[in-house]
């Protein structure tokens, strides 16, 4: 059945690539005349996807001018599409390269138009999605699930994990949950562990420009006092915390992020109220072409408690995250957390993550 499709698949590639092929040499064609001629016989002339009776195969086709997916994704992962196929990011061999059949400039000229299928301007575009760093939140609405686990180097052994679930409700909504959990041998004997203060979070767009390069969100966040505070799992107090997010691109691959936020206990006798920044500058690149894409980050940590004399207490944590299937859907973090000052109770820490982009498959999709 699938050597079926792909033979289908592959006859309407090549009358495609025909047909592009055959206008070369004429004028400039536009965005539009382009798609018509290498994309509409699949994706349809309205961008919605042809009728599985007209391209002969069962593999579902996208609707670009739903927002919800035509937003998300950067240019050049459209491009890299275009030009190389489904498989070059782990989708459907039914998807042709166009490398051979279009230039450089006549992909891009296709790619901006099929983003135009989605006119609407409240989505941010998936250029403002920036890369995610250990510590420091997102300004850009996600569907992503991720498993962050950070390892004392030095002292006693512990371990501190939290599962973080991300829903993304609309163009500029998100709300999510996060589990933490820790393992902790104190006293060099037996070990302890426990679930610790779990939070809801909620998060909202209030600005973003593609032409500009930036977005600004805010969030907030209740701690729940489900944490065991006698055995270090929890604060034993309900605490909210909301804070500012601002992400700012610089090209294609530069970044730099600002966040600065409170937390406010609802009683100061079991926790005090701290404010905290957090700032992350970084650069995205592909090693080989289109391959595996490479981050490095460095998040610069700050807190302080509001409180007379309180000082401010300064992590520095250079990061790399890497993207592990051919999607990019599935990707890992890893760094080290060091304590800049006040480091007598604070030891260093290994961090990483694993993260999932349900939005853009399942775990087991896109290698």
């Amino acid at each position: 059945m699938l050597d079926d499709e792909f033979g289908r698949g592959l006859g309407l590639a090549l009358l495609m690539a025909g047909a592009v092929l055959a206008s070369q040499g004429q004028p400039a064609a536009t965005g539009e005349q382009l798609f018509r001629a290498a994309c509409a016989a699949c994706h349809g002339a309205d961008g919605r996807g042809a009728e599985r009776s007209t391209v002969g195969f069962e593999i579902p086709l996208p609707d670009f001018t739903d927002c919800n997916f035509n937003s998300r994704e950067l240019v050049v992962d459209w491009g890299a599409i275009v030009r190389g196929g489904g498989p070059v990011r782990g989708f459907s061999q039914i998807m042709p390269a166009f490398d051979q059949a279009l230039r450089r400039e006549e992909i891009e000229a296709v790619v901006a138009y099929l983003r135009g299928f989605c006119p609407d301007p409240a989505w941010p575009r998936g250029e403002l999605n920036l890369p995610r760093p250990l510590v420091t939140s997102k300004a850009f609405p996600e569907d992503e699930t991720v498993l962050t686990t950070a390892i004392h180097a030095k002292g006693s052994p512990a371990i501190t994990s939290e599962i973080v679930y991300e829903r993304r409700l609309s163009a500029a909504d998100q709300v999510e949950v996060a589990v933490p959990f820790r393992f902790s041998n104190p006293a060099w004997g037996n070990w302890a562990g426990g679930i610790g203060d779990i939070a809801l979070g909620y998060k909202r767009v209030l600005f973003h420009s593609r032409r500009r390069g930036s977005i600004l969100s805010l969030s907030g966040e209740a701690l729940l006092p489900t944490g065991d505070k006698a055995r270090g799992f929890g604060k034993g107090v309900t605490v909210l915390e909301t804070f500012a997010t601002y992400a700012q691109i610089f090209g294609l691959e530069n970044f730099f992020q600002f966040q600065g936020g409170f937390e406010l206990p609802t009683d100061t006798d079991d926790a005090g109220r701290a404010a905290f920044w957090r700032t992350v500058v970084g650069r995205g690149f592909n090693a080989g072409g289109d391959g595996r894409y490479w981050v490095p980050m460095v998040e610069l940590l700050a807190d302080r408690e509001l409180e007379s004399g309180a000082a401010v207490v300064w992590d520095v944590v250079p990061q790399m995250q890497f993207t592990l299937s051919r999607r990019r859907h599935i990707r890992a973090n890893l760094g080290v957390r060091i304590p800049v000052n006040e480091s007598a109770h604070r030891p260093v820490q290994v961090m990483f993550y694993l993260l999932w982009d349900r939005f853009d498959g399942g775990l087991t999709d896109g290698w």
